[in-house]
């Protein structure tokens, strides 16, 4: 074992075999930490805690209060973490791959109903038209291109806010996206979209702001709008909309978009693909979709239903 200690060598090589982003890291070392600090308190150590004391800390985060969903996390974290060490020959055992974890159902997404969709894009476009200042028509469209985007290809609000404004002077039918861990992919856009990046690209032009490599620049850190900046406007345009703002995020306009898809016949392979899921496992929380779709059609194709 390194000076570096086994916490760090697992992090480099969450950073650099499997392009782990910093948020990512910065979670996992947040509860590695905690384990660490549990087992220094108890006189043991990382390498060489055994199974019951693992099962010790999970009992202890539970009785700290924390929830399932927070300690399946933090179970999850301390698995890969003893896998690494066992598979790199630190250790000569997988203390963690017994552990039994929290008994939880998974919750369904908050999805929008596509009546719900249309008129936040009613809405949005309605409002950009009505703008009678350069300013606010300029930011009125970008709200308008950032739902359309969102519902066109599913992306998550990073990536929306991440993309460059190439994306829409070239007016292609895809757009190439940079997901989770610096991975691409290719997501197709409709008619829609395309229009509502042109209309505000050339506002956008218009006030100025034609340097800009970001799609959507501000003058924050960054270069460009925030995921809080989008979330705020996004819940602006619901109340304009007379749709409860709570029920309106841009993660939940990514599950309209999986959920609509599948609900009108798209392949679970295909919108994991869209999504840019590593894991079908992950895609697979929309299932509930295919059940309703499969057992309509039973319903109305099946001869025995019939009688």
């Amino acid at each position: 074992m390194t000076a570096a200690g086994p916490v760090a060598l697992f992090l480099d090589m969450q950073a650099v075999e499997r392009g782990a982003s910093r948020n990512t890291l910065d979670a996992y070392r947040r509860d590695l930490d905690d384990l660490s600090v549990f087992l220094s308190a108890r006189g043991d150590t990382v390498l060489g805690a055994a199974t019951p004391v693992l099962r010790a800390y999970l009992a202890d985060l539970s009785d700290r209060g924390f929830k399932p969903a927070t300690l399946a996390r933090r179970l999850s974290a301390l698995r890969q973490l003893y896998r690494f060490l066992y598979a790199e020959g630190h250790r000569g055992d997988d203390p963690a791959a017994v552990l039994d974890g929290p008994k939880r159902g998974r919750p369904l997404p908050k999805v929008l109903g596509l009546e719900e969709v249309t008129r936040l894009i009613d809405t949005a476009h309605a409002r950009a038209a009505a703008a009678e200042h350069p300013p606010e028509r300029l930011r009125r469209l970008r709200v308008a291109a950032t739902i359309e985007l969102l519902y066109a290809t599913g992306l998550r609000v990073s990536e929306l806010c991440a993309l460059p404004a190439s994306a829409a002077r070239n007016r292609a039918e895809a757009i190439m996206v940079v997901g989770k861990g610096g991975k691409e992919r290719l997501v197709p856009l409709g008619g829609a979209a395309r229009a509502a990046m042109a209309a505000y690209l050339d506002a956008r032009r218009a006030a100025g702001l034609e340097a800009s490599r970001w799609l959507f620049p501000s003058s924050g850190a960054s270069g460009h709008v925030t995921r809080q900046q989008a979330g705020r406007d996004l819940k602006d345009l619901a109340l304009a909309a007379e749709i409860d703002p709570d029920a309106l995020s841009p993660h939940v306009l990514r599950h309209a978009f999986a959920s609509h898809l599948l609900a009108h016949g798209a392949d679970l392979r295909i919108v994991q693909t869209l999504l840019g899921h590593a894991d079908i496992a992950t895609t697979q929380i929309y299932t509930h979709i295919l059940d309703e779709r499969l057992a309509g059609l039973v319903r109305d194709l099946h001869p025995m239903t019939r009688r």
